[in-house]
């Protein structure tokens, strides 16, 4: 889950806001954010070696960041639209 401490918020939200600006005003902001999380997955991999568990948990990590997106925003965005438009299945 991506929910932590607060206070632990407070170092990282000032990057992420720059991080944000410039994605924001970016015509290529997909392959900019794919760029933004494998530099920081490859600096983790330097800074802390190459292992099984290493690259295990940051797979995991990716998983449950792409989970919790589907989970909180895409699967209330499809019941949405499946009250607007019909449901294709019965």
């Amino acid at each position: 889950m991506p929910y932590i401490n607060p206070e632990d918020r407070e170092i990282y939200e000032p990057i992420i806001g720059v991080l944000m600006n410039d994605l924001s005003n970016s015509p290529n902001w997909k392959g900019d954010l794919n760029f933004i999380i494998s530099t920081i997955l490859n600096d983790m991999l330097n800074a802390y070696g190459t292992s099984y568990s290493m690259l295990n948990d940051m797979v995991g990590v990716l998983e449950c960041a792409k989970l919790e997106l589907y989970r909180r925003v895409a699967a209330p965005y499809e019941d949405e639209k499946i009250e607007s438009n019909g449901d294709v299945y019965e």
